[in-house]
């Protein structure tokens, strides 16, 4: 078979040479041979290969030579099924014929000529099969990108092309406005009075080259004149309103104020397919968030979405136009991140759902930001509220959406930083910015602490002063990265990130923040070389990374994850909820080494963090010299990248102190020390191979008949190793290991890290252990947190 030959084996595992896929182990291979991509690829291949043996090349024929000329002459050697001429120059084809005697009685003619040409034929020439990758638009752009953005003679120069090169031209604006008419002329005889508002990017002047159009349906008024039609039977009797506007072709079929979406969609989707010309694909998406009618315009080569019940969104599209309006700044940098966010591959989900971070959750980001820079660039949405006039108070579905209607009502700002100190000053603000434990609040123009969140009772004490009359509304989704919409106080904006992107947007911020202090970043290059932006929007591509692999093993504080119970305690905490979840973990961590890997503590080991010892343990750690403040004190230091300047006293361009090495770090950005406060290191003892098989023990003890993911259950794992140690016979010389537990926060995301390092490893399995650990303990310590809450 063709799939066999296709695997190969490698150090590493197996390799697939029909789809360049690396895979681990043999399941693995399995499952991928009878995936559709290799079955899809597998099928091509077959194809192909019968084609070249059923074909012929012909060469010596010239443009004016059609296909139906070549078909109709080799038709004279056996049944012709198809003929693919040369796109480009028409100067050779492919003939194919059924049968393969056709080719024998083809090539042995001595001569062959058609319309004054002498036609060369011979066999085609047998190609192995290989599948070619697409180059990817977005690099062919940098590619094209990059000699411009050289030439330019500074990083502000650079920041102002962006905007020129991907904003939306006049002409796609002017296209969009036509079409947006159509639709309200249009949509009018249907629904009367109703009325299409485009929104997002459209028109919210971040608007990209082929962007969606966004469109909300307005029917309220359509509403009220349905009401006022039926109660008039003299209107009923004539099925004419007092403009002239018929009801009779949906009016009277639906009843606007009881239909359900999917129905008011449905009839959207009708209109679209049978009365606006160009328009295809139309397809009604109800499971969305929002629930949408999707469709495309041929003409225009343009993609739209329209919404009946999304008036928010409106609203806000409004809001980014004021800060836009307000601010100069603000487009070049938008535009600047979400380009450098899409090389990353941090923002841009192809499909509309994913990981990723959307353009309205970056634009977000960069709005609080400008908001916490000293003196701000951007005021506060409370602020902006307070500059409204009585006639732009607005309230939708419950929520204070008011704010000026015109910038000129907004003071100018008073900082003067140029675009390349802003770019710099964003990365270095996130680089350090404690996502885990914070929620940002573009209203308030702080972080708001993720305890007043974690009650599910009280995570809505945040927004409840600004929804009276909803008081249904529950708190926001938590996750890694947590952006309250500035209206909407209930909807993260961020909530579809994962915890991998929200490490990997920090990282690439880590990484920028170490960029724009190098003498790159500013100085223009005399031979031509990448500086300035481009350097920065450089892909990663396929280079390794080199980074020394560090023993330590991060558990990071995961508010959506934590059970009930505990998401209570540390709600009640407050400010000093680290210290007590650190405590939590520390105890879960104990309780894995000792009852689920039956590990003992070495006779060198003073004392024991964990249960019964959580006094012992906070205790250490507030008089730790990591903090010269209290454990009440900890939410300044929290607070500390946002209550104060983001850009501080680091000049773009240079490189800043490294620190003395000690446990009080000093945050350049902010002067204040970083968050850093360590338990007692513990020395453990583990004399058997627990890590060794344990997934096929684990199949064995359950006969096959749980499908529980490893980790997911204290009592399994610990027969499993009791299994182990039952079997396998003890290591000739015991693994010593030493422990080392760091709670980090402040000035980057609240974790506990667990640094592990050998004491005693003669029979040379620690790093085995280790990378069995790196898996294993988060995982446990999850599961022994949610056993522990469910005990008490």
């Amino acid at each position: 078979m063709d799939s066999d030959s296709d695997i190969k084996t490698t150090p590493r595992g197996f390799q697939c040479v029909l789809c360049n896929v690396s895979l681990p182990n043999k399941p693995s291979v399995d499952q991928h041979l009878k995936g559709r991509k290799h079955q899809t690829l597998n099928n091509v291949r077959a194809s192909r290969k019968t084609h070249e043996q059923c074909s012929v090349f012909v060469s010596g024929i010239k443009p004016e030579v059609s296909q139906t000329d070549l078909t109709d002459y080799f038709q004279q050697f056996g049944p012709v099924s198809d003929v693919i001429l040369d796109k480009d120059k028409g100067v050779y084809a492919i003939v194919q014929f059924s049968e393969t005697a056709s080719i024998q009685a083809a090539l042995s003619c001595v001569e062959h000529k058609l319309k004054g040409l002498k036609l060369r034929v011979k066999p085609r020439e047998k190609k192995e099969f290989k599948m070619i990758p697409k180059k990817k638009d977005s690099q062919n752009l940098f590619d094209r990108l990059k000699p411009e953005l050289i030439q330019l003679l500074s990083v502000n120069a650079q920041m102002q092309y962006i905007v020129e090169r991907f904003q939306l031209g006049e002409n796609e604006k002017k296209a969009r406005g036509l079409l947006v008419q159509l639709l309200q002329e249009v949509f009018v005889e249907f629904f009367p009075e109703s009325q299409i508002l485009p929104f997002g990017s459209s028109v919210n002047s971040f608007g990209l080259h082929a962007c969606d159009l966004d469109l909300f349906l307005d029917l309220e008024n359509t509403k009220v004149f349905q009401a006022c039609a039926k109660s008039s039977s003299e209107q009923a009797a004539e099925g004419m309103s007092d403009d002239g506007c018929s009801e009779d072709s949906i009016l009277s079929d639906i009843d606007l104020t009881t239909a359900s979406p999917a129905e008011v969609l449905g009839l959207v989707a009708a209109i679209l397919r049978r009365c606006v010309p160009s328009v295809h694909k139309v397809q009604v998406v109800s499971s969305a968030r929002l629930p949408v009618v999707k469709f495309q315009h041929r003409k225009l080569n343009l993609q739209g979405d329209i919404t009946i019940n999304n008036r928010l969104a409106v609203r806000n599209t409004r809001f980014l136009q004021l800060c836009s309006g307000m601010e100069e700044r603000l487009r070049p940098l938008v535009y600047t991140i979400r380009y450098w966010a899409k090389q990353k591959q941090l923002a841009g989900n192809p499909s509309g759902a994913g990981p990723l971070l959307n353009n309205y959750a970056l634009s977000l980001l960069i709005i609080f930001f400008l908001q916490k820079c000293e003196p701000p660039v951007l005021l506060t949405v409370d602020q902006l509220k307070d500059l409204a006039c009585e006639e732009e108070e607005c309230v939708i579905e419950g929520w204070n959406c008011t704010f000026p209607s015109q910038p000129i009502a907004v003071p100018p700002s008073r900082n003067t930083q140029d675009l390349c100190t802003l770019l710099a000053g964003f990365f270095s603000f996130y680089a350090k910015f404690d996502f885990a434990s914070s929620v940002i609040s573009l209203r308030e123009g702080r972080a708001l602490p993720i305890t007043d969140f974690l009650c599910q009772n009280k995570g809505d004490k945040a927004v409840q002063d600004e929804e009276p009359a909803k008081p249904h509304h529950i708190g926001p989704k938590l996750g890694p990265l947590n952006v309250l919409d500035p209206f909407e106080l209930s909807h993260n904006v961020a909530g579809n990130l994962n915890e991998r992107s929200q490490q990997c947007f920090q990282k690439e911020c880590q990484e920028a923040e170490k960029y724009c202090r190098s003498f790159q970043y500013q100085h223009r290059s005399t031979k031509g070389k990448s500086w300035g932006l481009v350097r920065l929007f450089t892909p990663h591509g396929e280079v390794p990374n080199s980074k020394t692999e560090q023993l330590t093993i991060s558990i990071p504080f995961k508010s959506a994850l934590l059970p009930e119970v505990l998401r209570n305690q540390l709600h009640v905490a407050g400010d000093g909820f680290r210290l007590l979840w650190f405590q939590k973990v520390c105890s879960a961590v104990e309780e894995v080494f000792q009852s689920v890997l039956h590990c003992h503590l070495a006779a060198t080991t003073d004392a024991v963090f964990g249960k019964g010892t959580g006094a012992d343990v906070a205790g250490e750690m507030e008089t730790s010299t990591s903090l010269n403040t209290s454990a009440n004190d900890t939410c300044d230091s929290v607070e500390s990248p946002q209550e104060s300047s983001p850009l501080g006293a680091v000049a773009v361009g240079t490189k800043r102190l490294l620190s003395s090495g000690s446990d009080t770090e000093v945050s350049p950005q902010t002067k204040k020390p970083r968050m850093s406060k360590r338990g007692t290191n513990r020395i453990w003892v583990q004399n058997h191979m627990v890590w060794a098989g344990r997934r096929k023990v684990r199949r064995v003890l359950v006969k096959e008949s749980d499908s529980r993911p490893e980790g997911s259950c204290v009592a399994l794992e610990s027969q499993v190793t009791a299994h182990i140690i039952e079997k396998e016979p003890e290591l000739k010389h015991p693994l010593e290991f030493k422990v080392q537990p760091q709670l980090m926060g402040g000035t980057e995301s609240t974790k506990a890290v667990f640094k592990l390092e050998p004491r005693s490893d003669n029979a040379g399995v620690f790093h085995d252990f280790f990378h069995f650990l790196d898996a294993f303990l988060p995982k446990m310590v999850e599961t022994v947190l949610q056993a522990d809450a469910g005990s008490s």
